[in-house]
């Protein structure tokens, strides 16, 4: 009996698993999340039947669907040997990625075959249609996988472990995936955060996760306090010594305390035991870019060649970083911002061209690297005109950061020269003016305004902002 093509697809989109998630190819660098997937089978016991199930996704979404089924089988091994009383209930996202990669496989038999056992099970497993709300794991998976697809996905993420929690608000899982969603959902120093009160709730659940405690370590020095993180480190180091996880939150514990030394040992550490890490080598870069920054600050004048070679290890590490993960932004600006450093301003163009092309900037990334891109320009290679625009399009991202603020101060610092200097040009009052208003500085906008349409007069876009201010005084 054959099997039909349309209603088989019907039925798998039914089904929960990586396939139905909408977890988006271009949203990740596959290279560098199979990397990460294969330390987390190596080190963290608790969650490999989801790493394998992720897994298979990644190698399906890598066109290697033989490898695919070859991780969904090891997660079937996991479950038999350590949850052999609930097989069912704990391959459901299994089977449904079996069903879909048989179907893109072109094995219509064999997908059918997976997704009525899915069917079957969540029957009996739940009395209602609504299964989801009773298998609350699932939300949970869901989740993890999530979150390794990037901050486009937090918020998904957050929702989901929302959901899981609804039914088993004591469970370790649920609890530990929640903190470190809300944990990367907020701004570094946020007060009050909300993610210390839950990793202090997941930890007590779970005090053996170590990886939650070098996070609450992380946000206690965001809030200044700073000898009780440090205890916490010293307590995951002491768990958990030889952990890649812990050791790099550790190094950055210490880097931003300004021990570098300490930070530069664990990171290299971590290295030996995952050389291909991505985010090592980019930590490690901007712990040689810390040590640059401190004698820079220590001696009026250190000699060229201790500088060099600071500027060289910083980035030789944010090009290894760059390799091995090819959309990661911070470490093109830091890149970039380096080879600016040892007046390198060729290869700091080339990078930053290369960082604009990235396909996943979010706009406070875009708002960022239009900022640096700007400073490069004016302070660099002496171009105001062209910083000018970069700025002005760094404003176009309305969100209150950082780099607005520093946009917007840069604006107002270049337009008043300009304008100093005897400018006859409408558009550097224009700007201006644009500048005040997003001050909230509504009369000194308006005088802007005016000369603007002074010198060109009928300007509707300067027109309208004019009347949009004379009616809010």
């Amino acid at each position: 009996s054959t099997v039909s093509k349309t209603s088989l697809k019907s039925s798998l989109l039914q089904l929960e698993c990586y396939f139905t998630w909408t977890l988006l190819k271009q949203d990740v660098d596959l290279n560098d999340l199979e990397e990460k997937i294969n330390n987390q089978i190596e080190f963290f016991i608790k969650s490999k039947v989801r790493s394998y199930n992720l897994l298979s996704y990644v190698c399906h979404l890598n066109n290697s669907n033989e490898e695919a089924l070859r991780n969904l089988q090891k997660a079937e091994e996991v479950v038999k040997k350590n949850h052999p009383d609930e097989i069912d209930r704990r391959s459901l996202v299994t089977w449904g990625n079996y069903a879909w990669i048989y179907y893109h496989m072109e094995r219509y038999e064999e997908a059918q075959t997976y997704a009525s056992k899915v069917e079957k099970s969540s029957k009996k497993l739940s009395s209602t249609p609504q299964w989801k709300d009773q298998l609350p794991e699932i939300y949970a998976e869901e989740g993890w996988a999530l979150i390794k697809f990037g901050k486009k996905y937090y918020e998904r993420a957050k929702t989901c472990f929302e959901n899981a929690l609804r039914n088993e608000p004591d469970n370790p899982e649920f609890n530990a995936g929640y903190a470190v969603t809300m944990y990367r959902l907020e701004y570094p120093f946020q007060t009050p955060s909300l993610s210390i009160k839950l990793l202090k709730r997941a930890i007590e659940l779970d005090p053996e996760n170590t990886s939650l405690v070098v996070l609450l370590a992380l946000k206690l020095q965001d809030l200044k306090q700073t000898d009780e993180g440090e205890r916490y480190i010293e307590e995951a180091m002491k768990t958990t010594p030889d952990l890649p996880h812990v050791l790099r939150y550790a190094a950055k514990f210490y880097r931003r305390k300004g021990e570098l030394d300490k930070a530069v040992k664990f990171l290299k550490k971590a290295l030996t035991v995952t050389p291909d890490s991505a985010i090592l080598h980019h930590q490690l870069g901007l712990c040689y870019r810390s040590e640059l920054i401190q004698l820079k600050r220590a001696i009026k004048y250190p000699s060229q060649e201790q500088v060099d070679k600071l500027i060289q290890l910083s980035i030789f590490h944010f090009k290894r970083a760059i390799e091995k993960k090819t959309n990661f932004f911070y470490s093109y600006v830091d890149l970039a911002n380096m080879y600016t450093e040892g007046k390198r301003y060729e290869e700091a163009e080339e990078i930053f061209q290369k960082a604009f092309q990235i396909n996943i900037l979010s706009d406070d990334d875009k708002q960022q690297l239009y900022c640096c891109y700007g400073s490069f320009k004016y302070f660099h290679l002496k171009k105001e005109s062209e910083a000018i625009e970069d700025y002005m399009e760094g404003l176009k991202f309305k969100k209150d950061s950082y780099y607005l603020d520093k946009c917007k101060k840069a604006l107002k610092m270049l337009l008043e020269r300009r304008i100093q200097r005897g400018s006859r040009d409408a558009t550097d009052f224009g700007r201006l003016g644009l500048v005040h208003k997003l001050n909230g500085e509504k009369h000194k906008a308006i005088k802007c305004y005016e000369q603007a349409l002074a010198l060109y007069p009928g300007n509707e876009d300067y027109l309208s902002a004019l009347c949009e201010l004379r009616l809010s005084i």
